[in-house]
């Protein structure tokens, strides 16, 4: 028996609206549902699946492994919306990740031109940190407490927090690679200063 991309009527008060008009979606993390999230889960889902396509096209997956990693564990959870309508609200939520990102790639471009000692960078790295903070630890940490209600069941809920824990270990990795590029790099061994996970 098939499933249709087809979402779901949305229940019974759920809006239509983006998620800055139907706020349940940030609570009612399974449940909530709009239109706009919805597409946002479905283009979001669409950028993945180009990127992993590209990534191996061109030769680039074992230097992007992580990426590769990151970006199947991504659609899988992305699908449980698209496909069964359910945690949109989840999927939105993680997508606030994507504020954090425009911080992250100033600071790749202006390491890559090797600008580390201009004003902008200095600057950048602690907003950079700030973000990192607000739109992609407090999340996580918000989505792994909700979805630990789960731990004990067989359901869908259960596979979305096995990709969530795994997803944390690999921010937390990242978090520390940032830290010690930015703020400890005497710290940083000379052959990961070109790691590009570092400068990424």
């Amino acid at each position: 028996m098939g499933y249709s991309a087809v979402p779901k009527r949305p229940p019974r008060g759920r809006g239509r609206d983006g998620v800055w008009q139907t706020p349940d979606m940030l609570v009612e993390i399974e449940t909530a549902w709009s239109l706009s999230g919805y597409l946002l889960v479905c283009f979001s889902a669409g950028y993945f699946i180009h990127d992993t396509v590209d990534i191996v096209a061109s030769g680039q997956a074992r230097a992007s492994w992580e990426y590769l990693i990151h970006h199947i564990m991504a659609m899988g959870a992305f699908f449980s919306g698209i496909f069964w309508s359910s945690f949109v609200g989840g999927g939105v939520l993680t997508l606030l990740v994507e504020v954090s990102n425009i911080f992250l790639t100033i600071r790749m471009m202006m390491k890559i031109n090797n600008a580390q000692d201009h004003l902008l960078y200095r600057v950048n790295k602690y907003v950079n940190l700030v973000m990192y903070f607000v739109f992609r630890l407090a999340p996580q940490v918000y989505l792994t407490h909700f979805f630990l209600r789960y731990v004990r069941q067989r359901t869908l809920g259960t596979f979305l927090l096995g990709i969530l824990l795994m997803l944390d270990v690999m921010i937390i990795i990242y978090f520390s690679r940032l830290l010690r590029s930015d703020f400890c790099p005497e710290r940083v061994p000379r052959k990961q200063h070109k790691d590009k996970f570092l400068t990424e």
